[in-house]
């Protein structure tokens, strides 16, 4: 992957089009993206002026940030590069699932294109990493599974979890702990819209779960 971009500007773009992949009806704001980023939206109105200035995202004032072709194609090398390696810690090096994301973007800016091949051969060239995201190939292409937020899923809907979000590492640990991970059958048993709670039954095990907004906006599930 030719590097036209800073591991500054590589993050920025790789964190918009995780934006829109986790939420494709949402605009990606300069608010949104401060915060993801964890800077302040002046910090992050500034990189967004950088970037445009340099053809990898459009942004009119007020207006959603969208990438560029290039920025797109930028973006979806990091994406792969990172899932890549989360894969390579998790499945050969020892680690868990909800260590990897902070080491993969350490290791992504400095992975040569010939490590990463490397990478993806000796993983058997995978198409998803551990917790369930789909890994661009190297055209750029990437095939997303069919599935749905946990949060939109009604009663007595049973479904197989496809990808949960690698944001929160403490909310790994605690789904791993629970049996909620990729490929695990799941009953929706009861919402509670008004408490903002959604119980689940691991299918597996019988386990039930309650879980609130935040964790069940995690869950990205397909209905049987």
């Amino acid at each position: 992957m030719k590097r036209f971009a800073s591991a500054a500007a590589e993050d920025y773009l790789k964190v918009i089009w995780s934006l829109g992949e986790w939420s494709n009806q949402d605009p990606v704001t300069t608010s949104v993206l401060a915060a993801r980023m964890e800077v302040s939206p002046s910090t992050a109105s500034e990189a967004i002026k950088r970037l445009a200035e340099r053809g990898l995202v459009s942004h009119d004032p007020y207006a959603a940030i969208e990438l560029t072709e290039t920025g797109e194609r930028v973006a979806l090398g990091m994406v792969r590069r990172h899932r890549l390696l989360e894969t390579l810690l998790v499945e050969k090096l020892g680690y868990q699932w909800d260590e990897a994301h902070a080491d993969a973007e350490i290791l992504e800016h400095a992975a040569s294109d010939r490590f990463i091949d490397a990478v993806d051969q000796l993983l058997g060239h995978p198409d998803r990493d551990p917790h369930g995201d789909p890994i661009p190939g190297p055209d750029g292409s990437v095939t997303h599974p069919a599935a749905e937020p946990l949060s939109s899923l009604t009663a007595s809907t049973q479904a197989v979890i496809r990808r949960i979000s690698d944001a929160e590492p403490a909310m790994l640990r605690y789904f791993a702990s629970v049996g909620l991970i990729p490929d695990a059958a799941i009953t929706v048993l009861e919402r509670r819209d008004f408490a903002g709670v959604i119980v689940l039954q691991i299918d597996s095990t019988q386990t039930q779960v309650e879980l609130g907004d935040i964790a069940a906006a995690a869950i990205w599930a397909a209905p049987l």
